[in-house]
């Protein structure tokens, strides 16, 4: 079996690739990448670089954000979550929260409305 570089499948409009590979890096910044934006909910990845982050602030609904690569701390309502590569967490809708890079790191975050 051939091993996919991010690539389209034949005949229709499913990609084949690996998340970790969807987003990069960019030294002093935070990439993101939208896979996919509908009204009922989001998929984006993200890359931060050390030291980078998103300052305090709030969501209309739960998020769940994935770690593909590196380590994170994630802050909710003040209570700080220390998360590694293959670690989960639900951030709750209308909860503050902050995201720290401790080493750079990759993350999937998923958000469905409703």
């Amino acid at each position: 079996m051939e091993k996919s570089k991010n690539r389209p499948v034949p005949g229709n409009t499913a990609q084949v690739g690996k998340l970790v590979d969807s987003v990069d890096y960019r030294k002093g910044s935070v990439v993101s990448k939208t896979l996919i934006d509908k009204k009922t909910g989001t998929v984006t990845l993200f890359a931060f670089d050390a030291g980078q982050g998103l300052s305090e602030h709030v969501a209309p609904f739960d998020a769940l954000a994935s770690l593909l690569d590196g380590e994170a701390e994630i802050t909710i309502s003040g209570k700080p979550f220390h998360l590694g590569e293959g670690e989960m967490i639900i951030m709750p809708a209308n909860k503050p929260h902050t995201l720290k890079a401790i080493k750079k790191f990759k993350m999937m975050l998923v958000m469905i409305r409703s």
